[in-house]
């Protein structure tokens, strides 16, 4: 996997809004915010532009956001809210410069859509992490804004948490993967589809029926998707609605039971989706997961390859520049000795 260079003061970051409409009131707050750490906010041409729920039409998010991954200045695009919409206009954007010049993707709930198909076609870091609208309103401290702006900055992510009912402990290493379940659930079966095999899964979701996270967990069980996981981690799942005729078991216990026939560790209760402490995930980095009774932690590894203006990539010019020097000299050595023959 590739990680986007890491932020530093005066950098150029984005702020976009590919599925539902934002006001101006909503989104001053975070573009303080990040201002306050050092850094330039460029607001997308149609962030505040509004059609029913949508911030704009489709061709007008789309355009948007393909300005943002195609402009090298551009160092990190941070989506503004999620709602619905982004699946509309993913398969109008062109990744090519992005490819080239990579730059984080921030944000979650429907940017699961961005994170699984970038994750997927180009292996890509990304950032499942608090969007500008939930900033806090008066700007006030915020450990979830706060852990984003240290992950954006370089520093690794390393939670330490209590063991919610219901985990399994064990340990496990793999690619971190996943989102919301509600949007892993509708690309099922596309070419933004998620990838499992050997990676930890996280999930999450917010005002679901519990017959319908039912009904998503076994879809991720009847695709394999749950097979052969090195583990699963459990967000909040969020304001969880039932019929008239209770469902009979909460979020929690269908996810149990989904995967109660598997080996690897799962940990309910991680502090990342639609909650308060919004926790940052580098979505594509490989982390340590471990479960214990009482405690657990999630330990994201050291990025090993960045991109060409990161650590890895200023090293390329000058081993060329060593390499074709030497080329050249030991050229003009048997130059001249085939001369003096």
């Amino acid at each position: 996997m590739i990680t986007p260079a890491f932020l530093k003061p005066g950098d150029k970051v984005g702020i976009i809004a590919t599925a539902r409409k934002v006001s101006p009131e909503e989104v001053e707050p975070a573009i303080k915010t990040i201002q306050s750490w050092g850094l330039e906010v460029i607001e997308g041409a149609g962030l505040y532009l509004a059609e029913n729920q949508f911030a704009g039409n489709d061709d007008q998010r789309a355009a948007d956001l393909q300005m943002m991954l195609d402009d090298p200045e551009i160092k990190a695009i941070i989506c503004a809210r999620g709602g619905y919409g982004t699946v509309r206009i993913i398969d109008q954007l062109d990744f090519t410069a992005f490819q080239k010049h990579p730059k984080w993707i921030v944000g979650f709930s429907d940017i699961t859509v961005l994170h699984s198909h970038i994750n997927k076609h180009f292996g890509i870091e990304t950032l499942h992490a608090a969007m500008p609208l939930n900033f806090p309103c008066d700007g006030s401290p915020s450990s979830s804004v706060e852990a984003l702006r240290n992950v954006l900055f370089g520093e690794v992510a390393d939670y330490n948490v209590v063991t919610g009912n219901l985990s399994r402990t064990g340990h496990a290493r793999g690619e971190v993967v996943g989102g919301n379940l509600s949007i892993l659930y509708s690309l099922s079966g596309t070419d933004s589809d998620i990838e499992t095999r050997g990676k930890i899964l996280f999930i999450e979701d917010l005002d679901e029926y519990l017959y319908h996270i039912d009904r998503m967990m076994m879809n991720l069980k009847r695709s394999g998707k749950l097979d052969e996981l090195a583990g699963l981690v459990i967000g909040g799942m969020s304001q969880m609605r039932d019929n008239a005729v209770p469902y009979g078991k909460s979020a929690e216990e269908i996810i149990a039971d989904a995967v109660k026939n598997y080996k690897y560790p799962v940990l309910f209760g991680f502090p990342a989706g639609h909650i308060n402490d919004n926790m940052p995930l580098i979505l594509g980095r490989e982390a340590v997961l471990d479960v214990a009774k009482d405690s657990s932690g999630l330990i994201f590894t050291e990025s090993q390859k960045t991109n060409q203006k990161g650590k890895v990539g200023n090293l390329v010019k000058p081993v060329l520049f060593i390499t074709a020097f030497f080329a050249l000299i030991w050229l003009l050595y048997f130059l001249l000795l085939g001369n003096q023959i």
